[in-house]
């Protein structure tokens, strides 16, 4: 009876349900408008050998928001305290609003982060000065960040585009949803402001990719 115990004891152990994932709602995080900036348009920006000023920790792996704010200026308006978005990369990328396209005169091109050929610039203006982007403003596809082990568990694959449903009272679903599951990502389904607006979504909703 004891030996028969002990065996129980082990393969329970062994399948105790914590330490298998089998929860399929994923959190959704919500964009606002934003900047990526390199080295070069941020000293032009804010001065010779400038550094970030890390402002809290974001949800993937190494990105932060930074105090820093700048200013964009297209050929019908301008939108002031636009958020900087730390690390610096190899390219300027700002991220608007279907909305902001109309305030700013740019055409909005609906684009994955750094798929950046083709689409429009504007000018950014700071503290120290102006850079003018020859192209690098996008209105961000709707997209999930994942592991490569946890698109294993969804049943999906990197550049896979999926629907996704929302529940609450305002909840729906959203089409034309990209997988982007590359290493040291961290699970969020990332939306923008004009998005959530619409569906209702706080903070602490979740989503569920359809079958």
């Amino acid at each position: 009876m004891e030996d028969y115990e002990v065996i129980l004891n082990a393969i329970m152990a062994h399948l105790n349900p914590e330490d298998v994932p089998n929860d399929d709602s994923i959190p959704v995080g919500i964009s606002n408008r934003h900047i990526h900036l390199s080295q070069a348009a941020l000293e032009k920006l804010f001065g010779n050998h400038y550094q970030l000023t890390k402002l809290k920790d974001l949800s993937q792996p190494g990105q932060y928001a930074c105090k820093e704010c700048v200013t964009l200026a297209g050929p019908k308006g301008v939108i002031e305290k636009v958020r900087i978005l730390g690390p610096v990369r190899a390219e300027t990328q700002v991220e608007i609003l279907q909305s902001d396209t109309f305030k700013l005169g740019v055409k909005g091109a609906l684009r994955l982060s750094g798929d950046l050929n083709g689409t429009p610039g504007l000018t950014l203006i700071g503290p120290n000065g102006a850079f003018e982007m020859a192209k690098g403003v996008i209105i961000a596809k709707r997209h999930i960040h994942m592991l490569p082990e946890e698109a294993e568990r969804f049943g999906v694959t990197d550049g896979q585009v999926v629907t996704i449903d929302f529940a609450g009272e305002r909840g729906g679903s959203l089409n034309n949803v990209v997988i982007r599951a590359t290493a040291n990502s961290g699970l969020e389904c990332h939306i923008d402001t004009e998005e959530a607006n619409a569906l209702g979504v706080t903070p602490g909703t979740t989503i569920k990719i359809r079958n």
